[in-house]
């Protein structure tokens, strides 16, 4: 039997040996990477909000805003990364590359919150409401910290996880069960990445010294960068074939110059360039883009082969179409993530305002969140352990589909921003008894518990279901963009946050300045702004529920998966 890995190759470009490259050893020098970057941007982002109004004297609206959009930007630039590696770097220099550049920011951003030139004074000691606001010099400084990280993070996010399946052999049984292992134990691993972030990271940063915290993220991803380049020698690389995007828009012009054509009434008469054992059957759903498989004079460009943006096969419009049918259930994850985001922003300054103390210890606002990095742990042991089993005797299936478990996570945040609502109607109760303006509300944070709870437990289904779903359900050589597709949905749920904050502010604030988000939060009605989000989200879970009975997945042949390979190369190729 040959050690050799057909479509892998070593260091040096020579055909990937089995015995001396992939396996466990260096999938683990990948995850390493990924866990500094949970540990890294995690670690900013629960805490960012106490620097931004704590020190920097921002309005807690906008430091929810700046919060968000950072986050959002480092997931949408996840498109670039997936793109870069896709067409031109391959994901083993986009990793090393862009997890480079992640260092440099966090080392920069450990800068910028040590110098006191690159902050305001601090608040007047006798009335505290006179506060100067970061100037923009200040404020510039800190976004060119943050948005490197970002840059760092969307470059590096969507190669890590590829980059480690490629250690595997799919084509070996042996192989391809400890790839479905890893992939089990890479959202866990991911998950304590955050834990660390919001437990140790968010102490150090709140405790001792906040630049000493930024500063250990940067020193932490420069491990990892080292530890990740030790193991070249011993990983296998997959040629770059060039993104999917083209093969995409090849379809979609294709499609468009025919729009005037008639479809023939038998679906043979469409183009087809595959041997029959690697077609993908013909659909029904958007039979628009069948026109660009149609066979008119002029298709043909040089040596009589067919021009790829005038003629496409039926299997390549296929594909287009198993991505077009992913669409509507991404479009309905994205409001999760909005109810997510409210996690690491509001709710850290809910808890601000509460009593925080545990005996002689008082836990920093920011480590609130690691009830609901528990929630996601929890959640993962109790389906993996006690629902995974009883559902396969019961149902005789391995567990919920990946579109249930979509479904369970949209239910559990509607919950999640529920009991929100009802929770900080009660802090406000407490606050209007105890004066607006106290810094310390009598009533313990213990009671947000809840809320962090159904959110993250929430995640736990939506994520490692989006995840399932977009691989599954997209075609082989356009896994690496559905991934990047699937992270979207994250980045356009910070930002859709930042735009309903933006929204709510504008449309509630009355003559005298206040709203439901006034700067200081038990002056306004965040209670309100939660049962908006709960009833967003009941309406969009409604919706994802209709998307998923409409969703009909491909019904392929038994080599589908090999011609997705062969249709992309040549694809790429012309």
């Amino acid at each position: 039997m040959s050690l050799n890995v057909s479509d892998a190759v070593d260091y040096k470009g020579f055909p990937a040996d089995k015995s001396k490259t992939g396996g466990w050893v260096p999938a683990a020098l990948i995850l390493g990477i990924e866990i500094c970057e949970r540990l890294t941007t995690m670690g900013i982002a629960v805490n960012l909000v106490t620097y931004l109004g704590a020190i920097l004297h921002i309005p807690s609206a906008a430091s929810a805003n700046i919060v968000t959009d950072f986050m959002g930007t480092s997931f949408l630039l996840c498109l670039l990364g997936g793109f870069l590696a896709d067409s031109f770097l391959g994901r083993y220099k986009t990793i090393a590359i862009f997890a480079s550049i992640q260092t440099l920011g966090t080392a920069a951003l450990a800068i910028s919150t040590k110098l006191p030139q690159l902050r305001p004074p601090a608040c007047n000691s006798i009335d505290t409401s006179i506060c100067e606001q970061a100037s923009g010099s200040q404020m510039g400084i800190l976004y060119l910290a943050l948005y490197l990280v970002a840059l760092g993070t969307g470059g590096l996010k969507s190669s890590v996880s590829g980059f480690g399946t490629d250690q595997f052999d799919e084509k070996d049984e042996k192989e391809k069960a400890q790839m479905a292992f890893f992939f089990n134990r890479f959202f866990f691993f991911v998950s304590m990445g955050t834990f660390m972030a919001v437990t140790v990271l968010v102490y150090i940063q709140d405790q001792v010294d906040r630049s000493l915290g930024y500063g250990l993220c940067s020193l932490s991803m420069l491990v990892a960068i080292l530890i990740f380049l030790s193991g070249t020698r011993r990983y296998r690389y997959k040629k770059s074939v060039g993104s999917p995007i083209v093969c995409i828009l090849q379809v979609v012009v294709a499609a468009i110059k025919k729009k005037t054509e008639e479809l023939p009434c038998n679906i043979e008469c469409l183009y087809e360039d595959s041997p029959e054992e690697l077609r993908i059957h013909h659909t029904d759903q958007f039979r628009c883009l069948d026109k660009a498989a149609i066979v008119t004079e002029g298709d043909n460009g040089r040596d009589f082969v067919p021009n790829p943006w005038k003629l496409c096969s039926v299997t390549r419009v296929e594909e287009v179409k198993m991505m077009a049918r992913l669409l509507p259930i991404w479009g309905t994850t994205i409001i999760f993530w909005t109810a997510y985001a409210q996690m690491i922003t509001f709710s850290v300054q809910q808890a601000m305002t509460m009593n925080r103390s545990v005996g002689n210890f008082k836990i920093p606002a920011g480590s609130l969140t690691v009830f609901f990095v528990a929630a996601i742990l929890i959640t993962l042991a109790v389906y993996d352990r006690v629902v995974m089993p009883v559902w396969k005797k019961w149902k005789r299936q391995p567990g919920f589909t990946n579109l249930q478990r979509i479904a369970i996570g949209l239910m559990l945040s509607t919950m999640g921003m529920g009991v929100a609502a009802l929770v900080e109607r009660r802090r406000l109760s407490v606050a209007k008894d105890a004066g607006r303006a106290a810094t310390t509300l009598p009533i313990s944070v213990f009671i947000l518990i809840p809320q962090f709870f159904l959110i993250g437990a929430g995640e736990a289904f939506i994520y490692t279901g989006q995840l399932d779903f977009f691989i599954t359900q997209s075609p082989k050589g356009m896994k690496t963009m559905s991934t990047g597709l699937f992270l979207t949905t994250l980045s356009l749920g910070f930002f859709l946050s930042s735009l309903l904050v933006s929204i709510v502010k504008k449309v509630t604030v009355n003559e005298h300045g206040k709203g439901w988000l006034a700067n200081n939060i038990n002056l306004g009605r965040l209670d309100l702004f939660y049962g908006l989000l709960a009833v967003l989200s009941l309406v969009n879970f409604v919706m994802n529920i209709l998307c998923a009975k409409w969703f009909k997945p491909q019904k392929a042949k038994k080599f589908v998966n090999d011609m997705v390979d062969i249709e992309i190369n040549a694809c790429v190729s012309k």
